[in-house]
């Protein structure tokens, strides 16, 4: 973490987001948020909200509020029935608590960012983003008395868990059909592996979260680390790409800020 701190500090990236998981688990969490905002940089957690109600995180929103620290927390559906599908039983209610107390302190209004992240339940495309966005409003608004900035809609990644669910229940080939039959070259241009660098827990680089998962090493080589390279060296390098980049690029896009196009 140090390294990564004095990299930021040399360099100072525009943004620094911070994912999980549950990135607030890490002991550093804070100094590295202080440190980025010392540096000028915009700050980002990407953030469960369940993280909010766990013995020594009570107080999680307080902080975030006191660094300008953007929050996009994951919240699959208005709807408890399908975040308990999702994810649990319990997690919509916790989620909703987390979400008010980030209104408390000023979240969801002009100088503090709370965005949602939506993502389909199954081998689906996620529908079109403002849309869902204003049906987000409405219910968590009159429901549940909550307020967000933003919507973002993110496309199921053929990765981990949900890959091998697909494979089991035989919707593999299907779900990579959809994907490839639905590509949209409008998305080329905002994909995040064109304008973003994802660093791994020891200091690893990859072109994006998913290649992390895969292993997939920066420019196809071995391990590669944050503190060996610099932005202009980066940005030189071929994008290492694979057949699940399909589900950046279907449809409307999928990227760290949601959909690319209309």
């Amino acid at each position: 973490m140090e390294r990564v701190i004095h990299w930021i500090q040399r360099h100072r990236p525009r943004v620094v987001d911070i994912t999980g998981g549950a990135p607030e688990m890490n002991p550093h969490f804070k100094d590295l948020v202080r440190s980025a905002r010392a540096a000028g940089c915009e700050v980002i957690d990407r953030n469960n909200l369940t993280i909010m109600e766990e013995p020594g995180f009570e107080d999680l929103h307080s902080f975030l509020a006191e660094n300008q620290v953007e929050v996009i927390a994951s919240l699959p559906c208005y709807e408890p029935e399908n975040v308990h599908r999702q994810r649990g039983q319990g997690v919509f209610e916790r989620s909703i608590r987390a979400l008010r107390k980030l209104n408390e302190v000023g979240y969801g209004g002009v100088s503090l960012k709370l965005n949602l992240v939506y993502n389909p339940l199954g081998p689906t495309l996620p529908p079109p983003q403002e849309a869902l966005e204003a049906d987000y409003r409405k219910a968590l608004l009159q429901e549940h008395g909550v307020q967000f900035n933003r919507l973002f809609t993110l496309t199921n990644q053929p990765i981990a868990r949900f890959a091998e669910d697909l494979k089991a229940k035989g919707q593999w080939e299907a779900y990579m059909s959809l994907l490839a039959n639905a590509f949209n070259p409008a998305t080329l241009e905002g994909l995040m592996c064109r304008s973003t660098i994802n660093v791994g827990y020891e200091g690893e680089v990859f072109d994006c979260d998913f290649n992390q998962m895969l292993g997939l090493q920066l420019a196809g080589n071995q391990a590669t680390y944050l503190w060996d390279i610099d932005p202009d060296g980066w940005l030189g390098l071929p994008v290492v790409t694979g057949p699940h980049c399909l589900a950046c690029t279907a449809g409307a896009g999928s990227s760290c800020t949601g959909a690319l196009s209309a």
